[in-house]
């Protein structure tokens, strides 16, 4: 088939706001937008997220996780785990489901790939909000929504396989290559996602990683670098990236190392990485 014209297709159905979401998705889409608006107030909030059962869920999950429970205090409920995270992750959460979500209707090889993928996307959304506090300096609540939503355009491509027989054909590099920003873009575009955001994503695409990292696009390569979870949409077939990779790029922020803000930061990745596990 002619993947290049499939991308352009893709991409334009997407900019005409024609896009295939599962219902589950829609609804956190919503959420989402509604949280946006100064106006809504935490006990509509907690309503809006208790009528999506797994939103719900990781809402509170994250708020229980050693990132947003420093005091040990667990919370039980959706109105106080909103209240404990903010509305900018509550957003950032309805986001992860929105994502997951998209090729939630893949069967065989295509489902394989979707799991592998949001484990990735997991992982380094995880790490970005570390790096972010630790290392770069920049907002890690930006950082983890960053981190979310940038294989969004592969997780587009994958819900719509079915709808283009051989689109997935052959290696994913020979079609992510061409299809990820084409269509990427669109998506990140009608999902308003904000500009510093996909700025950043825009400057993981080009991979170029300055050193010393300090931009919101440098937190995502290095999650990504650093990250345990390989992609399978980059690289051999998603296999997890070399453990040495890490002390190769290690490297001093200020009194410490970033090998040494990993180790201390093990059990908040872990934690956030849990949380987002739809």
């Amino acid at each position: 088939m002619d993947k290049l014209a499939a991308f352009r297709a893709i991409a334009a159905e997407v900019g005409r706001g024609e896009l295939a979401f599962p219902t589950s998705a829609q609804v956190a889409l919503r959420v989402r937008r509604a949280l946006e608006d100064p106006e809504c107030h935490i006990e509509k909030a907690a309503h809006l997220v208790e009528a999506e059962p797994l939103l719900a869920a990781r809402v509170v999950a994250m708020a229980n996780s050693v990132a947003f429970n420093r005091s040990g205090r667990e919370v039980t409920d959706v109105r106080t785990a909103v209240t404990r995270l903010g509305f900018r992750t509550v957003r950032s959460l309805a986001g992860a489901l929105v994502t997951r979500q998209l090729a939630g209707s893949q069967t065989g090889a295509g489902q394989e790939i979707a799991a592998r993928l949001w484990e990735h996307t997991a992982h380094v959304a995880a790490l970005s909000h570390v790096v972010a506090r630790r290392v770069t300096r920049q907002d890690p609540e930006t950082a983890l929504f960053a981190g979310i939503v940038h294989e969004v355009g592969g997780f587009y491509l994958l819900s719509r396989a079915k709808d283009y027989p051989g689109l997935l054909d052959g290696e994913p590099l020979e079609w992510m290559e061409e299809g990820e920003r084409m269509v990427g873009r669109a998506v990140l575009s009608v999902l308003e996602v904000p500009q510093p955001v996909e700025a950043a994503i825009e400057g993981y695409w080009d991979g170029f990683l300055a050193m010393p990292p300090a931009t919101l696009a440098d937190t995502l390569l290095l999650a990504e670098e650093l990250s345990e979870v390989g992609s399978p949409l980059h690289g051999a077939a998603g296999k997890p990236n070399d453990p040495g990779r890490a002390a190769s790029i290690d490297m001093a922020i200020g009194a410490e190392t970033l090998s040494s803000i990993l180790s201390e930061s093990a059990q908040e990745v872990a934690s956030l990485f849990g949380a987002l596990q739809f």
